[in-house]
């Protein structure tokens, strides 16, 4: 989704995208690809009865008591202030109902796979709340991502929505699923290692597009700068004549004089 909205916003929408640019792209899809292999398994869950369980421990519902407190106090108290001058005020609201989005269709793709064997899931209560959890999540991401879109540069808006999306998501799965419990030292050393070269192609995409870099001129950004010549006044070259030495006794000497 990085170098997709960038390529695509500077072709489309006539934003910059500089060589340093570039070069977040590519590095936002070796971490997204270390990561991949990387990745935990999920835990298995098959059935609504141990999707419920799971919602039901108290880890999840203490964290997601905070997401809910936290999105209220962007909503309705940061967001008023300076969601017009802050690009992650509105992004974090989307980030943070991700959380309960994911989690929905997580719970919804099992409910799907349910339906089609035969199990009665549309009398669980639980498919009921997760469609409606899944519809009001959704609704506001979009709202606030395209307040962002209408505020903000494009080729800033989905990368840093990109990582914090993904940190959310993370998260949730650690305390809901338990993903990483049976991870590896390898794999959790790849996963962090990933993140991590995706916050950095972030970083290059978001803090140098204003700089006008490129291949052709690369030589020349990268070139020391030459001082500045140091522009005296007709007074100071007056006072340097007079009193040099080193100059020739046999040539007259002009005194040009301003008023």
């Amino acid at each position: 989704s990085v170098p997709r909205s960038a390529i695509l916003s500077s072709y489309l929408l006539g934003e910059r995208l500089n060589l340093l640019g570039k070069l977040g792209c590519l590095l936002s899809l070796v971490g997204s690809t270390v990561m991949v292999i990387h990745a935990p398994e999920d835990e298995e869950v098959t059935t609504l009865e141990e999707m419920t369980s799971k919602l039901k421990e108290p880890g999840f519902l203490a964290y997601a008591a905070i997401l809910l407190a936290l999105c209220f106090l962007l909503i309705f108290y940061l967001a008023p202030r300076y969601g017009q001058s802050n690009i992650l005020v509105y992004l974090t609201i989307c980030s943070v109902i991700g959380a309960f989005s994911v989690s929905s269709v997580k719970g919804l793709g099992i409910a799907i796979k349910g339906f089609f064997a035969g199990q009665p899931v549309l009398q669980h209560p639980l498919t009921w709340i997760l469609v409606v959890t899944l519809v009001a999540s959704i609704t506001t991401q979009i709202n606030y991502l395209n307040k962002s879109l209408d505020i903000f540069n494009t080729s800033l808006v989905f990368p840093i929505y990109y990582v914090l999306f993904t940190t959310i998501v993370i998260t949730t799965s650690i305390i809901l699923f338990k993903e990483w419990v049976t991870m590896t030292v390898v794999d959790i050393i790849g996963t962090v290692c990933g993140f991590l070269t995706i916050i950095l192609g972030v970083f290059l995409l978001h803090a140098f597009k204003d700089m006008d870099v490129s291949l052709g001129n690369l030589p020349q950004v990268l070139q020391n700068e030459q001082p500045a010549p140091v522009t005296r006044d007709d007074k100071n070259i007056l006072i340097e004549v007079d009193n040099s030495s080193i100059a020739p006794e046999d040539k007259p000497k002009v005194f040009m004089l301003y008023t």
